[in-house]
């Protein structure tokens, strides 16, 4: 080590010594071979008279060579801050600062900085503001370097950053360097436009295929880039995950768990990087001892572990417990939550630092221990007090939003007044989103008030006027659809839909002109989210997609032709769209096949690759490291594809192959009948000659759920129905009847008899803004017509209607739905 140690000062020290025998510096070679930080501050000590601004930088650069070559639990920072001889140089370098020259005035405020000296000390002020002076002879090395301490500083969107972010501008064509590019994209993300941004993803792209594969920081701090502007770009995703994939075997748990997260956050699920990536945890459990090893570990392999690694790990977390510091206590027990843990010792850690933890920490902490279950009064009296302490002094619309929210989920006596005046303030600057949050916590204290059930009290009333006129504002002063789209990503509830909905689309559509096809995909996602049939903004969507279809990567085709297929809304030119051969993930390619399939659309060659025994092995894989909620959803969509190509392409010769599954969901489900339901059941009975003639809940085959049915002979007549009657799917696949009673099977139904199903479509059926039935609804029909059913569907606006408000007039519209409409 000392050997180590002592070649890191020489390579460090080799940028000061630039002549020969003749101007030997000596306080320089003296540097030149310590081993540590003592022995750099005796030599400080020893020449303090001599020390120049060449004798400055080098020891402060190797004070910080030494503490990085230390694991951070070794670090001893704060003893260098606290050594006499660490003020001497702060005291030398601030008097020698005009002295330096540019690469050593940037290094020295990059490792002042790095060695935990306040920004808000004069030595790093000066720094910065002779830095600012030089700005433009930089070469592009240290404006990087000084970038990123800007960074450090929380200066992202100072005028300093912004004169940066204008050299990068300039300068972009001659940077070859991969670290040095990546590092300014990060820096620069929150300043730069729609231009700048794709001018550095076209150049990124080309550094890619110049660099050394070996180095995947770069890849993944281009991935960061595009996760801080929140543009998720797939093509150069994809190229950066095709490196990253290859130095999976390189990599530790923390960049790991980095890279997971920024896909995460760009939802970009790759299948095979998590595959590998599962993989490359698995082997580090054994040497992830240490409580900070251990926790960047568990938070990264836990959620996509199998049962019993999932159960090794847990054992660990609980051994670690005690030694484990606040931040990681807080990761352990949000990562217990997310893996349905009721283990509660780690919370004893959690309150045993409560009063560690910043605010933004203190709102994870209450949303981990109420999802975990922890019962304990004096904990959260305790963490309610320290909320509304930060709560009360907070001035960030983002904070007081979240600290809001946490607040709402505790339970508590009675609401403060600071609380209701520091919300009122807020809400002027806070972005819809922010406003949707406090609509949903106003809502939570009115129901808990006491006061409230007898009438709405003054304060709440004020708040929601307020509120209600922010968001209506804000709508109104929109003029950018790509920042509205952003701010409308999350809404939903009931406040959005009742107060905001309607405005929400005039303003969607007093943008339309700015739909391009880098905002078709959110765009989409967001009609489809909240069930609103909107033509203008359809066919805005579809000519924006066919005029820049080559341009589009082919992940975005789905969620581009999500409404049109859940929606049911046939633009007159999405049928070019096309959907041709492309490599999707395994579970996006699921998701994309069931929505075409809603839509009618089957391409052969998708069909095959989907029900093909690698694909589905490869998908297994896939899920097992998704999680849960998406897990079953997935599973959910393959079993309908696998039902609608059954039944609408017999020709591919597809095997259903999920009778067990639909067992098991039929078993979990409750198979509640609601009134609405038994009162038609009633009225069928009446109508039909008997309540033997109809039946309720009627499982299909390929298992879907009829609400009544029935069956009518030649001269529609009902027949009375037969228990033990029901359709089966033998070996051969043909559709017929159930077996008897003394188990012969019946043949087929009687010459001339139809099969009824009677479904009520309630309000998921169809546009939440009109009787437009959706896609989904469409489907069902179409199958159970192939089933051999004469479909009867009751929308819920007809029997909810003024016009069937007796007995009568409900038993007349059932026998001309059954009776008339029949073929």
């Amino acid at each position: 080590m000392f050997r180590l140690r002592t070649i890191t000062g020489r390579c460090y020290l080799r940028r000061f010594l630039h002549g020969g025998v003749a101007n030997r510096d000596q306080v320089l070679e003296q540097l030149g071979i310590c081993a540590d930080e003592d022995q750099v501050f005796e030599v400080v000590g020893k020449n303090k008279a001599k020390l120049n601004e060449n004798h400055v930088g080098c020891a402060v650069g190797m004070l910080w060579q030494f503490q990085k070559e230390k694991p951070q639990m070794l670090r001893t920072v704060e003893l260098i801050k606290s050594h006499p001889e660490f003020l001497t140089l702060r005291v030398l370098a601030e008097n020698k600062i005009e002295l330096m020259g540019d690469v050593m005035l940037v290094d020295m405020l990059y490792n002042i900085l790095r060695l935990s000296v306040d920004p808000c000390d004069s030595l790093v002020q000066h720094l910065v503001s002779e830095a600012w002076l030089r700005l433009c002879r930089f070469p592009m090395s240290s404006l990087s370097k000084f970038a990123v301490c800007l960074s450090d500083q929380h200066l992202q969107h100072s005028p300093l950053m912004g004169q940066i972010t204008n050299i990068l501008n300039q300068k972009l064509s001659s940077i070859d360097d991969a670290r040095i590019l990546t590092i300014l994209m990060i820096c620069v993300s929150p300043l730069v436009s729609p231009t700048l941004r794709d001018k550095l993803i076209n150049k990124a792209d080309c550094v890619l295929d110049t660099m050394d594969p070996s180095h995947y920081n770069n890849p993944r701090r281009m991935v960061q880039f595009l996760r801080n502007i929140k543009y998720s770009y797939r093509p150069l995703l994809e190229k950066c995950n095709h490196n990253l994939l290859h130095n999976v075997p390189l990599m530790d748990a923390e960049n790991l768990g980095i890279i997971l997260g920024l896909y995460q956050s760009l939802q970009f699920n790759n299948c095979d990087f998590r595959l590998a990536a599962k993989q490359r945890l698995i082997e580090l459990v054994d040497s992830s001892t240490d409580p900070l090893s251990f926790t960047k570990l568990f938070v990264t392999l836990a959620p996509m572990a199998g049962l019993d690694t999932k159960e090794r790990l847990e054992s660990i977390a609980l051994i670690l417990a005690d030694e484990l510091n606040a931040q990681q206590a807080l990761a352990v027990a949000e990562t217990l939550e997310e893996i349905h843990s009721r283990n509660l010792l780690i919370a004893s850690v959690i309150h045993k630092n409560l009063q560690v933890y910043r605010s933004m920490e203190l709102a994870r902490v209450t949303q981990a221990m109420i999802l975990l279950h922890y019962q304990s009064p004096e904990f959260f009296t305790k963490l309610r007090n320290i909320l509304v302490h930060f709560l009360q002094y907070s001035v960030y619309p983002y904070e007081v939003t979240m600290l809001t929210r946490v607040l709402s989920m505790l339970p508590s006596p009675r609401l403060d007044t600071s609380v209701i005046s520091r919300v009122d303030a807020v809400l002027p600057q806070c972005n819809l989103n922010d406003l949707n949050t406090f609509a949903v916590v106003i809502a939570k204290w009115l129901r808990n008030d006491p006061s409230y059930r007898h009438s709405t009290p003054i304060k709440y009333v004020r708040l929601l006027q307020t509120l209600n006129h922010c968001g209506r504002e804000r709508l109104c002063k929109a003029d950018r659809l790509d920042l509205l789209l952003e701010e409308l990503k999350y809404m939903s509830g009931e406040w959005f839909e009742e107060m905001l909905l309607k405005e929400t689309m005039v303003t969607l559509q007093r943008l339309k002109g700015q739909i391009s096809w880098t905002n078709v995909p959110e765009l989409s996602l967001f009609l489809t989210r909240i069930n609103y049939l909107c033509a203008p903004l359809m066919d805005s969507i579809a000519s924006a997609t066919m005029e820049d279809i080559n341009k589009m990567h082919y992940s975005s085709m789905y969620a581009t032709l999500l409404p049109f297929a859940v929606l049911n809304y046939d633009s007159p030119r999405v049928d070019e769209f096309g959907c041709g051969r492309c490599s999707f993930d395994p579970h996006l390619l699921v998701l994309f096949g069931y929505t075409l399939a809603v839509a009618d659309c089957f391409p052969e060659d998708m069909v095959r690759e989907i029900f093909n025994v690698d694909f589905l092995a490869k998908l297994d894989s896939q899920l097992e490291t998704l999680p849960d909620a998406l897990n079953m959803r997935i599973r959910l969509r393959l079993m309908e594809l696998n039902r609608a190509v059954c039944l609408e392409c017999p020709e591919f010769q597809v095997p259903w192959f999920h009778e067990r599954y639909c067992q098991q969901l039929h078993k979990k489900g409750n198979g509640f009948i609601t009134p609405v339901q038994q009162q038609i059941h009633k009225m069928l009975g009446e109508v039909l000659g008997g309540v033997n003639c109809a039946k309720a809940a009627v499982f299909t085959p390929y298992f879907y759920r009829v609400d009544f049915e029935c069956v009518l002979d030649r001269h529609r007549k009902a027949l009375s129905y037969s228990e033990q009657s029901q359709l089966q799917i033998p070996g051969d696949g043909e559709v017929r009847w159930g077996l008897d009673s003394v188990g012969k099977e019946r043949s087929e139904l009687p010459q001339g008899a139809q099969r009824i199903a009677v479904d009520f479509l309630d309000t998921k059926s169809f546009c939440k803004n009109s009787r437009h039935m959706k896609g989904e609804a469409m489907m069902r029909k179409r199958h159970l017509e192939i089933l051999g059913y004469h479909v009867v569907q009751i929308p819920h606006f007809e029997w909810n209607s003024m016009e069937l408000s007796t007995q009568d007039a409900w038993k007349e519209y059932l026998r001309k739905k059954i009776f008339t409409e029949l073929p």
